[in-house]
């Protein structure tokens, strides 16, 4: 899914902190590690380094100067990744804060942060190893734009722009989640096919197909025109190789030559590929009631 080139972006909703850290970060925190891997929406065997300790390192800076300079309109987010961020950001809050008013709730917009390195967070320092992920304690999205070359290169996800999109609207799902209280399913119940935190992640792979199904909806105030073009079915289908290429059963095959659904925690490829799709086709929030839905791999 592109952008229109004449989109105007806004990039105050995006922290940028690449280039700006230091230091070392201590190899520990087993416990943070596993409460992270549950809740996060990134495969746990892209999580390395996390550690405790909330406050950001006084090398930290903020490029959001040079941001606003290189990302103006929906031709820079075409050309960027740094840039398609921002402007998925844009319509993602654009969306969630039209639509959640609808059943009586608030959209308080998370932070989202670009990184590269090292971050500090409220769930604890994190390296680029980790990928995109959301930490329910800041409420903020975390994006290292370099993880979108893993997704294809090592985990073989197709290329295209709704492809990395979906990583970022999977994340806002995290948020939306943590404004209902679904979150917390993840913690009280970690890992095994049916458990609470593969039912988070797969309602957050709905939350991200609703957003894609409505994208093209949200008119950008700037111009009067709307801020996405049509999807197509090849951005469909890059989506859905994403959401496909992190699915448990693929990595566990990948990495141990086997399959253990007791130990899964984000779903088979083929239920977070079905979840996106029932969240794409419905196009309502409402009908992503993993937690009810006796059959995972058959959204209704």
């Amino acid at each position: 899914m592109s952008f229109n080139q004449g989109s105007r972006l806004d990039t105050s909703q995006v922290s940028d902190r690449r280039g700006g850290m230091g230091g070392k970060i201590a190899i520990g925190g087993g416990g943070l590690i596993l409460l992270i891997a549950s809740l996060l929406g990134v495969p746990p065997e892209l999580l390395q380094n996390l550690t405790g300790g909330a406050a950001a390192p006084a090398g930290q800076v903020a490029n959001g100067q040079e941001l606003a300079q290189e990302c103006e309109t929906g031709a820079d987010a075409n050309a960027r990744r740094d840039c398609r961020v921002v402007a998925t950001v844009n319509s993602l809050n654009r969306y969630w804060g039209e639509a959640l008013p609808r059943y009586n709730m608030q959209y308080p917009p998370p932070e989202a942060v670009l990184f590269d390195g090292r971050v500090s967070t409220g769930c604890g320092s994190a390296t680029s190893a980790v990928g995109p992920f959301y930490c329910p304690v800041d409420s903020t999205a975390y994006f290292d734009v370099g993880f979108f070359d893993q997704l294809t290169d090592q985990l073989g996800a197709a290329e295209g722009p709704l492809a990395e999109e979906y990583v970022i609207a999977h994340e806002f799902g995290h948020h939306i989640q943590n404004l209902t209280g679904a979150l917390q399913y993840s913690q009280q119940d970690p890992q095994g096919a049916g458990s609470g935190a593969v039912r988070v992640e797969l309602q957050a792979d709905c939350y991200a197909g609703v957003w894609a199904g409505n994208a093209t909806e949200q008119i950008d105030p700037a111009t009067g025109e709307p801020f996405m073009q049509p999807l197509t079915r090849e951005d469909l289908s890059d989506a859905l190789s994403a959401a496909s290429a992190v699915g448990d059963d693929r990595i566990q095959e990948a990495s141990a030559g086997q399959v253990n659904p007791h130990t899964w925690t984000h779903g088979s490829s083929e239920q977070r590929q079905a979840w996106f799709a029932h969240g794409y086709e419905i196009g309502d929030p409402s009908r992503c009631d993993t937690f009810n839905a006796p059959d995972l791999g058959s959204p209704s």
